[in-house]
C-alpha cells in the first residue's frame, strides 16, 4: 500500500492562483484484534501492522514479552491485524474497559489511566547524551524523514544509540510511531535500556509513558514537553529534553544523563522543520 498519494488542488498567493498536484499523506483505519476480540481501531498509515499491533499491544498491557505471542495475521487490504497471545480473556475484558481520550494527532484513544505511570518499572539506565550527539542524531533523523520532507503530513522517531538511528518509523500520529519502534523492538528483541528515543512531536504524557514502558532513558523532541509529561518523568526517571533544534536544547528533566560540550558547526537546511 502506498503511504502517499498525489491530490489535485489549487494555491491562491498574490497575484493570482495556480493548480497543481501534491502529495497527501495516506491514512486508512487498522482494527486490532487479540484473541479474537476486537480491541482497536487506530487511524494510521497502513504500513509495517505487524510491529504497530505488538507495539500498541504492549505499551497498553495486554503482553509484555515476546514470548506472550502465539501468532500474527496481517489482512492488509482489510486493516486489520489478529494476534493470538497468551493474555487471559480476563485482562482482555478488564484493560478493554479502560479506554479513554488522549491527546494524540486527531483524537487518540488509550487504555492506560495516568496514575498507571506510578506503577511503571523506574529506568535506571544510563545512556549518555551531549548537545553535539544531539544535534548529529536529529540531522540523521531529518535525512531519513522523506515521507515528511513530501507531504509534511506526519511525525518521525527513531530509536538510537548515541552513534546512529537503529530504528526508525514514521505515522500520521507520534503514537502510532512510538508503537510501532516498541513492536519491532519486541520482535527482534532489541535492548531499549540504553538507548535514545527520539520524535519530531510534543513529549504528552502518553508519549512519557509508552517511553517508559519501553523503558528507554532518555527521549528527546524538536517540540515541547507538557506539564503532566515532566511530573511523571520525575517519577518514572527518565531525562527529557525538547526543543533540540540546530545549536541548541533545553533540558527538562534527568540532567544526569547529560553532559556539556560544544555542537558542531552546521546550519540546518530550511526544510527540516517539522510537525508540532
Amino acid at each position: 500500500m502506498a503511504e502517499e498519494i498525489s491530490r489535485r488542488f489549487r494555491t491562491i498567493s498574490y497575484p493570482g492562483a495556480t493548480v497543481e498536484n501534491w502529495p497527501v499523506v495516506r491514512e486508512v483505519p487498522v482494527t486490532i484484534y487479540i484473541n479474537g476480540q476486537d480491541i482497536a481501531t487506530l487511524l494510521c498509515l497502513g504500513n509495517h501492522l505487524e510491529a504497530l499491533a505488538v507495539g500498541f499491544l504492549a505499551s497498553e498491557g495486554f503482553i509484555h514479552h515476546r514470548d506472550d505471542l502465539m501468532s500474527i495475521s496481517v489482512n492488509a487490504e482489510q486493516g486489520e491485524v489478529f494476534v493470538e497471545a497468551k493474555t487471559k480473556i480476563e485482562l482482555i475484558r478488564k484493560l478493554s474497559n479502560r479506554r479513554v481520550i488522549t491527546s494524540g494527532c486527531g483524537t487518540g484513544t488509550s487504555f492506560y489511566h495516568v496514575l498507571d505511570a506510578l506503577s511503571v518499572r523506574r529506568v535506571e539506565g544510563e545512556a549518555m547524551v551531549s548537545l553535539s550527539i544531539i544535534q548529529e542524531l536529529m540531522q540523521k533523523l531529518t535525512s531519513r524523514s522523506t515521507l515528511y520532507q513530501a507531504t509534511r503530513g506526519v511525525h518521525n522517531v527513531a530509536l538510537c544509540t548515541a552513534e546512529e538511528l537503529i530504528v526508525f518509523h514514521e505515522d500520521i500520529g507520534r503514537h502510532n510511531a512510538v508503537d510501532k519502534i516498541h513492536g519491532e523492538c519486541l520482535l527482534k528483541g532489541i535492548s531499549l535500556s540504553d538507548k535514545i528515543l527520539l520524535t519530531t512531536g510534543r513529549i504528552s504524557s502518553e508519549i512519557l509513558i509508552k517511553t517508559g514502558k519501553m523503558s528507554v532513558p532518555i527521549v528527546v523532541s524538536r517540540s515541547a514537553p507538557t506539564s503532566l509529561s515532566l511530573s511523571l518523568a520525575e517519577e518514572i526517571g527518565i531525562t527529557v529534553i525538547g526543543f533540540a533544534r540546530g545549536r541548541r536544547m533545553r533540558v527538562f528533566t534527568g540532567e544526569r544523563r547529560v553532559r556539556e560540550d560544544a555542537p558542531r558547526p552546521s546550519i540546518e537546511p530550511s526544510s527540516s522543520k517539522s510537525p508540532d
